[in-house]
């Protein structure tokens, strides 16, 4: 029995050479101001909290859940890393997410891994932070209904720029891809949204300073950090769980006659979330879920810490 999650990102294969070039170009400018931005406003407390948000995303990305005609979805997670910790941080944690993801997991080509993080973490975090912040002053019910909304947008942006990616790559034509990518990520972002206002809903109440609510003497920064650590944790126990259906970006590939177009990777660490020497079974999947999680902390941890030592 397969328990691992089907691959979430693009594979290599699906864009072309100057496509896959285009799109590493942009993704470094950004993550050039993205670095640039936070070393300037990065604090002592946000660092831990920076890799607690990386570990939940990537957790949450391992749960597919069903959505309509045999398709899955999944967390991006790009606007409440932005919404939490600020636009340029949020772009940060959702680079190490997708990085990891890629080099340790083989989720996701490696040419094309500018692509899925401009995608997944650079679009999704500036939409999703952009709109929340519209709704600055209003009460706490405006508030959760706009990160709502920001995050249901964020993925629909996510999937149009991998449609407009797919068609100047030649891989579908503009008309099709772009209606059946809209068109399955509109009910995956609804599981976006409901997660997102979700997450929200329990830091406003454990620790509303972080969304800059009530007190800054709110509860302990390191009970905060064990709780996000568990909550990760508790997550990874229940991705065997997940839907085994097709993603929205692979449903798309097999219904529009792409799906042979994505290359096996290179070489391979921990692939489909499964440890050669445990096979396809549940544990393997947790055990490489757990993996995951201390290695994308622990990485944003780093990067945080050498930030900081720099500014």
């Amino acid at each position: 029995m397969h328990f691992s999650p089907v691959p979430l990102h693009i594979p290599d294969g699906f864009l072309s050479i100057m496509v896959s070039i285009i799109c590493w170009v942009i993704t470094i400018i950004t993550l050039g101001i993205a670095i640039s931005k936070t070393n300037k406003a990065l604090g002592e407390k946000q660092v831990p909290l920076m890799g607690v948000m990386a570990a939940f995303i990537f957790a949450a990305q391992m749960i597919n859940f069903p959505v309509a005609g045999g398709t899955s979805g999944h967390l991006l997670g790009g606007a409440l890393a932005a919404i939490v910790l600020g636009p340029w941080a949020g772009m940060l944690v959702m680079t190490a997410v997708v990085a990891v993801q890629g080099l340790l997991f083989q989720d996701g080509g490696l040419l094309v891994m500018g692509a899925n993080i401009l995608n997944m973490g650079l679009v999704t975090a500036a939409i999703g932070y952009g709109l929340y912040r519209s709704a600055a002053g209003r009460s706490k019910v405006v508030k959760l209904s706009v990160a709502g909304v920001a995050a249901w947008l964020s993925v629909m942006a996510g999937a149009l720029f991998t449609a407009l990616q797919l068609w100047l790559s030649g891989t579908s034509q503009l008309g099709i891809v772009i209606p059946a990518m809209l068109g399955i990520h509109a009910l995956i972002g609804l599981g976006e949204a409901f997660i997102t206002v979700a997450a929200l809903s329990f830091i406003l109440q454990v620790r509303p300073d972080l969304l800059g609510e009530g007190s800054e003497s709110a509860k302990g920064g390191r009970g905060w950090i064990l709780a996000g650590g568990l909550i990760a944790l508790a997550v990874v126990l229940i991705s065997p769980l997940a839907s085994g259906d097709p993603d929205g970006l692979e449903r798309v590939a097999i219904n529009m006659g792409f799906i042979d177009a994505g290359l096996d990777a290179s070489y391979q660490v921990i692939p489909d979330y499964t440890l050669p020497f445990l096979g396809e079974t549940a544990l393997s999947t947790i055990v490489a879920g757990v993996i995951g999680i201390f290695v994308v902390g622990a990485v944003v941890v780093l990067i945080g810490r050498g930030m900081r030592a720099k500014a």
